[in-house]
């Protein structure tokens, strides 16, 4: 209301708080449909304006073939109608150009997971307002919002790599720690972890290491451990080279089956323009004892998923190309060495530690919380703890972050943000300007995953674990869901690393929950560790073990972000939002872009750290350089212009 910032301003404002009121307050698709209507005022006609008071009786919206005239009061309703027809005509336009029918109701992108998002994660449904803010120092050039181990390592990268096109970097963590969920819990003896166990030692976390400065503290398990499936009563190791042929995880038949789908001779041809999930694709291709006794374990235990909900093209992408580029697994093999053959890579950085060869796995001899810690040591005061990002905006062509601290709330001016956030807490701060990109990153799910850590003296072991020489040299066990068993997995933590419990004990950390069992929620932390242990005497210990002792236990209400079928097309549909909402310079990453292993998100933090140095240096080329004339002083700009392997 008023006559200050003329009509038109007027109306923009009043178009975008409706819009914003509207999707706050829930009204889903249409609210969504309505504010991007709103928000698009090159399309609005303004009808029957008041000149002297700058009120509006009415406005014409028009989106497309959709046109609608609004009076003041019958703006709530006529919304409504507007975002229905709008969505309704989107979405129609798009099953008609796949060739599909239109129904008259139920069409709709994927469904949101019903994740319950805590008041702090919210985004606020107003802003900070300036008088009670004070400003963060000079403009940032990167803001990484998000001090888990992406967001570290992603800072870190463009550290190193940028220098004179990042002159400064501000990581912001909620937390009052750097990390994450990589957590590192010592008391005594023991030293164990309560998220991610261990990581697969690619050359990007290698690269991490050296960065840091801590490469000396790494350490390896040994290649030769055994991993074990629980199977019709006893623990199977898996076949992991010539013992393939002899090994009795598999029957004759299965072997047979597998090895005439691997080169394509047994095999189904691929369905045409359909996401395959993880058991379709494994069944098709190697069969079904293949997927019960190898894959659906394996995927519980790295995604604590569903494998007939999780998409095989996004959750194991490296071998779902392999069809694609040679027309079965082996073909497509063959193709990718001879492809690197031709092209082969750059020489390896000669700092880069060299792990053993052969199927094994790292650490660090106090743990993984050792490389966080260390990458945020070297980041210094660019890296602030107990910041809360409650808002986000893009304003003058700069992002203009609002968060809450311990010293009060802070403005700080950025000209590009990383998110490295999980996507629904991303999603709760673009939720008011960019609904699309807001419904599409609510609509990964996490299921809750608990840790529990057991102590148990080595005879309590069965004696087949160790060898001749009286040691236990395996990695640990999975366990399918067809065998009856409720943990899903277990890792031998003190026979993979050295110095993780007193002698003469040894030290398994257990995961239970997931996706087909999310009753965890509901269970106390000594009902887990009881489940977990009943579950260890079927299996591993012997018939008069002692009860374990209860080293930790821990329960992530949201763990693993699940790549379900449609997962990459609803990634790409949120970024694709946020380009569209003119957010350039604004990046989503975290394990739901890159993956979930520990190692997948290093080595996803060290790429998005070359997109950002583009973008950056791009930003910088078009930036006109103009040399201030002696005695005129240059203006900054406007003052008000981010599991377990």
């Amino acid at each position: 209301h008023g006559p200050v910032g003329g009509h038109r301003a007027r109306q923009r404002r009043r178009a975008r708080c409706l819009g914003r009121v509207l999707c706050c307050t829930g009204r889903g698709a249409a609210a969504g449909a309505c504010v991007r209507v709103l928000a698009s005022t090159r399309k609005r006609k303004r009808e029957d304006e008041d000149e002297e008071t700058g009120q509006m009786d009415s406005i014409r919206f028009s989106s497309g073939s959709i046109s609608m005239k609004v009076t003041t009061s019958s703006w709530p309703k006529a919304c409504g109608r507007l975002g229905r027809k709008a969505a309704g005509a989107r979405a129609a336009a798009a099953v008609r150009s796949r060739g599909g029918r239109v129904r008259a109701r139920g069409i709709r992108a994927r469904e949101p997971a019903r994740n319950v998002v805590r008041a702090s994660e919210q985004r606020m449904s107003e802003p900070v307002t300036s008088e009670s803010a004070s400003e963060y120092g000079e403009e940032q050039d990167v803001v990484v919002v998000g001090g888990g181990i992406t967001g570290l390592c992603t800072a870190q990268a463009i550290r190193a790599s940028g220098e004179g096109t990042v002159k400064n970097i501000l990581v912001t963590e909620a937390r009052d720690v750097v990390g994450g969920n990589i957590i590192t819990k010592q008391e005594g003896d023991y030293i164990w972890e309560e998220g991610p166990n261990s990581f697969q030692p690619n050359d990007f976390v290698l690269q991490a290491a050296v960065d840091a400065g801590i490469e000396n503290e790494l350490v390896f398990g040994n290649p030769t451990a055994a991993r074990y499936v629980f199977w019709e009563g006893e623990l199977r190791p898996v076949p992991s080279g010539p013992d393939a042929i002899t090994n009795n995880l598999l029957s004759l038949w299965g072997k047979i089956r597998a090895g005439l789908g691997a080169v394509g001779i047994m095999k189904e041809a691929p369905p045409q323009n359909v996401e395959e999930s993880v058991e379709e694709f494994i069944r098709r291709h190697l069969g079904d004892e293949v997927f019960y006794r190898l894959i659906e374990p394996f995927c519980s235990g790295v995604y604590a998923g569903d494998p007939t909900k999780l998409s095989m093209k996004a959750a194991f992408g490296k071998i779902w190309v392999l069809e694609e580029k040679g027309g079965s697994l082996v073909g497509g093999a063959l193709k990718l060495m001879q492809e690197k053959k031709d092209n082969p890579p750059e020489p390896r950085d000669p700092r880069l530690p060299t792990p053993p060869k052969g199927q094994t796995v790292g650490s660090f001899r106090k743990g993984l919380q050792s490389l966080p810690r260390a990458i945020g040591e070297k980041l210094g005061d660019d890296v602030k703890v107990g910041w809360k990002l409650q808002d986000i905006d893009r304003v003058g062509g700069k992002y203009k972050l609002t968060y809450l601290t311990p010293d009060g709330p802070i403005h700080v001016s950025a000209k590009s943000v990383v998110l490295t956030i999980p996507s629904y807490t991303a999603a709760e701060l673009l939720r008011r300007e960019i609904p699309d990109a807001h419904s599409q990153l609510l609509s990964f799910q996490y299921p809750p995953v608990g840790s529990v850590v057991l102590a148990y003296p080595k005879s309590a072991i069965r004696d087949q674990l160790y060898n001749d020489e009286g040691e236990m040299n395996a990695f640990g066990q999975l366990h399918p869901r067809t065998q009856g068993v409720t943990t899903l997995g277990t890792i031998y933590s003190s026979s993979l690393f050295p110095g993780r419990c007193p002698d003469g004990e040894v030290l398994l950390a257990s995961y239970i929950g997931g996706t087909l069992n999310q009753t965890i929620l509901d269970q106390s932390e000594s009902e887990l560790a009881d489940q977990v242990d009943r579950d260890l005497r079927q299996m591993l210990l012997k018939p008069d073990a002692p009860k374990g002792k209860v080293v930790g236990v821990r329960v992530w209400q949201k763990a693993i972000p699940q790549f379900c079928k449609g997962h990459l097309d609803a990634l790409d549909a949120a970024n694709d939002a946020v380009a569209e909402a003119g957010y350039e310079g604004c990046f989503l990453s975290g394990n739901y872009t890159h993956g979930v292993a520990l190692g997948k998100c290093v080595e996803g933090a060290y790429k998005m750290s070359e997109s950002v140095l583009d973008y950056c240096k791009e930003l910088e080329a078009s930036t006109p350089q103009v040399a201030p004339s002696e005695g005129v002083e240059v203006s900054s700009g406007d003052s008000e212009s981010e599991f377990f392997v």
